[in-house]
């Protein structure tokens, strides 16, 4: 099967597949916001239009102002992107390429795909479900020997389960003493009430790596936002290899405009929140299993492990799309991966996976 390697493709995952598209569709296989972005008004639109004659600024000077307030970081210890992915193309181009890496998997595609592009050896340290997809610190530090740097998405993606700080910070201080850099993809963070950014320890860590989305929290995935935090001399090693104007004016705009809006940040943890308890419950009923997770998706799966292409056809042919696993390693299709979305449609949901159940 050649399936999309991403969520948020629907066409062609039904194409893939070679399932009729129903007239109406809920993309499942995507985690931005359920509550969407903040309000925009009609004038900051045309402002926003008045910036497509000239050309962006280059050091997204604004904007970084704006984060460094928000992150309560110097301006050198950050730098802006055209989305999380640009910013991973960067830190292996400029930090690891044709270096040992160690990725904790079941996790983010890109992060193995980038490192293969600029010949790394890639490791793998992998999740399992019976430890609660939670790391084994022992385990893991062992796998970190000899290795330049270490992957790691908290909370992580696919299983949206968030790893204690007190692990982190163990495993900063092993990475530091070995020269180890240590990677951790924040994407998602700002969605769980509960989670801690690790920015506050950067300054303890020169090792430590932050990546972070705009583009999940503010549902802006079109215009392409990121940034990376980081130790300064890191920073001016990346910031080489980055093309000029990488980061449109638009995208710097939106997100000036939106980290001024915290309530809607406040407002969507809550949701979030609130929808996954009473969503798990359902799912639960229902007699399936999902993963502990604290953000805007989760895995699920049947009581008795097995391949759901099954299941992701009753759910494409009923106008629903789930992310399928089969490129999350381990994962092997017997998962599926889907976002919380709105009341009305998680609600669709559970109508279409109580009729699969009436069939079964």
């Amino acid at each position: 099967m050649n399936l999309p390697s991403h969520g948020s493709n629907p066409s062609r995952l039904f194409q893939s597949l070679k399932i009729k598209q129903p007239d109406h569709i809920i993309d499942f296989s995507v985690n931005l916001n359920p509550i969407g972005s903040p309000y925009l008004s009609s004038k900051t639109w045309e402002e926003l239009q008045k910036k497509i004659i000239d050309y962006p600024d280059p050091e997204c000077y604004e904007l970084r102002k704006l984060l460094s307030i928000h992150e309560n970081l110097p301006l050198p210890n950050i730098i802006v992107g055209n989305g999380a992915a640009e910013l991973i193309q960067l830190v292996v181009q400029s930090l690891l390429r044709g270096k040992d890496v160690l990725i904790v998997e079941p996790t983010f595609s890109e992060y193995k795909k980038v490192c293969l592009q600029h010949d790394c050896e890639v490791h793998s340290y992998v999740l399992s479900e019976e430890a609660g997809w939670n790391i084994n610190r022992d385990e893991l530090v062992i796998q970190l020997k000899g290795k330049a740097a270490l992957f790691l998405c908290n909370p992580n993606n696919p299983t949206g389960v968030a790893y204690d700080k007190d692990l982190l910070l163990s495993l900063a201080h092993e990475a530091q003493k070995e020269g180890i850099l240590l990677i951790i993809d924040e994407a998602f963070f700002d969605f769980s009430i509960h989670t801690q950014s690790m920015s506050q320890f950067l300054k303890d860590y020169p090792n430590l790596i932050i990546l972070r989305s705009m583009t999940k929290m503010y549902s802006m995935a079109g215009v392409r936002l990121g940034y990376l935090l980081g130790n300064e001399k890191l920073i001016q090693k990346i910031k080489e290899h980055q093309v000029t104007w990488s980061v449109n004016s638009i995208a710097q705009n939106l997100g000036i405009h939106f980290l001024q809006d915290g309530h809607h940040v406040l407002e969507s943890k809550r949701f979030v929140a609130r929808e996954w308890n009473r969503l798990s419950q359902a799912l639960e009923e229902l007699s399936f299993v999902t993963s502990k997770s604290s953000v805007n998706f989760y895995l699920l799966r049947e009581k008795q492990k097995h391949d759901l292409q099954t299941l992701v056809h009753f759910l494409l042919e009923n106008g629903i799309v789930p992310r399928h696993t089969y490129n999350f390693t381990s994962l092997e299709g017997e998962y599926i991966r889907l976002a919380i979305k709105t009341v009305q449609e998680n609600n669709q949901l559970l109508s279409v996976l109580q009729k699969w159940r009436a069939q079964c």
